[in-house]
């Protein structure tokens, strides 16, 4: 018997670099950062208009991702600067052209 593998992200967006960070988590990348790039979801990100994702981690246990994006969230600013810069120091947007 087979056991289906789940993956789960946490994430973190942006909408210009240094600009103001919002730590998210999702079992489906692709489609979270088209719902933030298109305005679908009410709150923080939409408010800010932040879109552009500079920083995510895959995880197959939902429970680490959980624990992680807790973590994430409970940082200084600059920690999480730090993470976003030492993976992608240009504060490029990692979905690229998906949705353009």
């Amino acid at each position: 018997m087979y056991k289906t593998i789940h993956q789960y992200y946490v994430y973190i967006l942006t909408n210009k670099k240094n600009g103001t960070l919002y730590t998210g988590m999702t079992n489906n990348l692709e489609r979270r950062i088209f719902e933030h790039k298109k305005g679908l979801l009410e709150g923080f990100s939409k408010r800010y208009g932040l879109h552009k994702l500079v920083y995510f981690e895959i995880f197959t246990d939902v429970n680490e991702a959980i624990l992680r994006e807790k973590r994430i969230k409970a940082w200084k600013r600059q920690w999480k600067i730090n993470l976003i810069i030492k993976g992608n120091p240009q504060w490029k947007d990692l979905a690229g052209d998906w949705y353009d």
